[in-house]
């Protein structure tokens, strides 16, 4: 199948299926006139990596955790659990660094609002 029909099968842009490409994450074949073709097997893989992506991982980790949707070997399956759960952890700190910021922030928005309230009252 063409670009086009992959886009229009997996809801993603033409655009970012030549972006996976150029990542290593999707492979096609070439025709004569150099013209992406793509089996339908790439289907299930693009999902995948929109999957992923959806999950906050770069496309250096999607790139590192593929191997695992293309084998049975229990090293990659086991470097790709490690990775995710990894992932997971450095979400898990973001958050955390994000909510600690965000309360600061509501303190220095308690201290206006009561700045603002006074000045007003002056």
């Amino acid at each position: 199948m063409k670009i086009g029909e992959l886009a229009r099968l997996t809801g993603v842009s033409a655009r970012s299926l030549r972006y996976y490409e150029q990542q290593g994450l999707l492979h096609s074949t070439r025709s004569i006139g150099g013209q992406r073709h793509y089996t339908a097997a790439e289907v299930a893989r693009v999902e995948m990596i929109r999957r992923l992506f959806d999950a906050g991982l770069s496309s250096k980790v999607i790139a590192r955790l593929l191997p695992c949707v293309d084998t049975d070997d229990s090293e990659v399956v086991e470097d790709a659990f490690t990775t995710m759960v990894g992932e997971r952890d450095r979400l898990t700190a973001d958050i955390d660094r994000l909510v600690e910021a965000r309360s600061a922030l509501d303190e220095l928005i308690e201290i206006n609002t009561r700045y603002r309230h006074q000045a007003g009252a002056a």
